[in-house]
């Protein structure tokens, strides 16, 4: 597509990102039909400017011309079983009317570049719910993702 490019997020693009944030998460719970997040676009916002401002979170958006469209959050974590620093994709979304036009495609393909500029040994990913997300699932393999095994689990820590 023309009139389409990428670039890292500075702090301007936070509310415009948190919305799509919503987006995503909205489009997941309609999908399973269970409210599995708590969205509040202020503390979305909020804690977005905090990740950019330090680094806890590496955040690209596509544009077309100056409509964001999509966008992608990638962290950096550490572990014996990957070998050192490796990145974690946190959320990848593009505006269902952009879909199949090569965008997520662009995206996966800046955070592999920014990993090498990190030195990541690799680039993990865990997909929504399975079998409703099976397209996301497909998405990732064409993209060279492998299925490493497991699931996701999570236990909320209450304070």
């Amino acid at each position: 597509m023309t009139g389409i490019h990428l670039e890292r997020v500075k702090e301007i693009y936070s509310d415009d990102v948190s919305k799509l944030v919503g987006e995503l998460l909205y489009e997941i719970m309609q999908r399973i039909d269970i409210k599995a997040f708590n969205f509040d676009l202020e503390q979305t916002t909020k804690r977005l400017k905090e990740f950019i401002e330090t680094e806890k979170n590496f955040v690209f958006v596509a544009k077309d011309h100056d409509n964001l469209i999509g966008f992608i959050t990638i962290y950096e974590s550490f572990a014996l079983y990957a070998e050192g620093a490796f990145g974690t994709i946190a959320e990848l979304y593009v505006k269902p009317q952009y879909r199949s036009n090569g965008i997520g495609k662009m995206l996966i393909e800046k955070a592999k570049e920014f990993g090498k500029t990190r030195n990541w040994t690799r680039l993990e990913v865990t997909t929504p719910p399975l079998p409703q997300f099976d397209n996301t699932l497909e998405f990732y393999s064409k993209e060279e993702f492998e299925i490493s095994g497991g699931r996701k689990m999570k236990v909320l820590l209450k304070a």
